[in-house]
């Protein structure tokens, strides 16, 4: 689990809520449900008005990525593409069929490979995995993007309603209170969930996309380097390049 996902969102409502109670009075006079419906069930009907229904339920398993990060090790990853370069050199590629390789992505490359496969067709092949892996983590960002654009400005619906009902109300002093608590909760909430929730969990799933695109990009060339025959040294050594210095074990 990405802890720093957990204790981001923790703290940030924390903090808030910190903030309310600090200043006197209690979180009573924040909860309003009109606001709610307005902000969080606006949003989300937009978003079914944005997207098709499937990729906005999509969204919500893509967020968990936020979470649970895909196993990206680039140095595993490195040291395995190694060692079947190894096997190659001391056997043969048709010896890498049998070889245990547990990533699917390295897997495909590794038997196409085996199979003789011209270095164009193999480096299309995983290419087009890429892009296509890109394609859908850009459609479940795209659904919070969009979320974290609307929420506040269903915030200011709400604030207009809010306004309305008050002017309407002018004349009954009992009603101007409840009309303004519409009217500026829903602005809190709004402006809450796009720069607490919606948008950081964008930019996290932003994240997630680019490590797990880096990955797959050592993966593909690991495998063309293994199919020119390379040494594993230099193959390590073209791989270890993708990386931070930091992360080579560099000083």
């Amino acid at each position: 689990m990405d802890i720093g996902t957990l204790l981001g969102l923790l703290s940030g409502f924390g903090l808030i809520v910190g903030s309310i109670m600090f200043g006197g009075g209690g979180l009573g006079g924040f909860i309003d449900v009109p606001s709610v419906l307005i902000v969080v069930g606006g949003t989300m009907a937009t978003a079914f008005i944005m997207f098709p229904m499937k990729i906005v339920f999509g969204s919500f398993k893509v967020a968990m990525k936020a979470f649970f990060a895909h196993d990206t090790d680039a140095a595993s990853l490195i040291n395995q593409v190694v060692m079947l370069a190894e096997k190659a050199r001391k056997e043969s590629l048709v010896a890498l069929e049998k070889a245990p390789v547990d990533d699917p992505f390295i897997r495909k490359g590794i038997l196409l490979v085996a199979d003789g496969t011209e270095e164009s067709l193999v480096r299309a092949v995983m290419d087009t995995e890429i892009s296509f892996m890109k394609q859908r983590h850009r459609q479940g960002q795209g659904v919070f993007k969009g979320m974290g654009t609307m929420a506040p400005a269903f915030g200011m619906i709400g604030t207009l309603v809010g306004l309305v009902k008050m002017l309407q109300n002018l004349s009954d002093p009992a009603a101007i209170g409840p009309a303004m608590a519409v009217a500026l909760l829903t602005t809190l909430y709004g402006a809450v969930l796009a720069n607490v929730v919606f948008l950081p969990l964008a930019k996290k799933l932003e994240e997630r996309s680019q490590e797990e695109s880096l990955y797959m990009e050592i993966a593909m060339e690991g495998v063309i380097s293994i199919l020119h025959g390379e040494h594993p040294q230099i193959v390590r050594e073209k791989l270890l390049a993708f990386l931070a210095p930091a992360l080579r074990g560099d000083k």
